[in-house]
């Protein structure tokens, strides 16, 4: 499972850059056999750069739910990236407004 799951999240290096500051936690969960068959959930908390980042998901078998586990945990760090930067730019176009006001 664990060669599973690291092979899963390399994908996710790309998004976190060269930060050494992170802590992953897995979870893995046979739930009781339903109706439809056997269960399966995974759940995973990514503490990066200060904050939360938190996923789960129940399916068929253990591959498919930590590939929706990978896919939230990309989406919510996208998300978060993508707000960073949004705020250094407005940041930085109020600091050129203040300088061109002066002229």
């Amino acid at each position: 499972m664990q060669d599973l799951l690291t092979q899963k999240f390399t994908s996710l290096e790309k998004l976190i850059g060269d930060e050494t500051d992170i802590h992953c936690e897995v979870e893995f969960e046979k739930e009781s056999i339903q109706r439809s068959g056997n269960i399966f959930r995974t759940e995973a908390n990514l503490w990066f750069r200060g904050n939360l980042y938190r996923a789960q998901a129940s399916c068929e078998n253990f591959e498919k739910a930590i590939d929706e586990v990978r896919d939230e945990l990309d989406k919510e760090l996208r998300c978060a990236n993508k707000k960073r930067t949004n705020i250094f730019l407005k940041g930085s176009r109020k600091i050129k407004e203040i300088m061109m006001f002066g002229r």
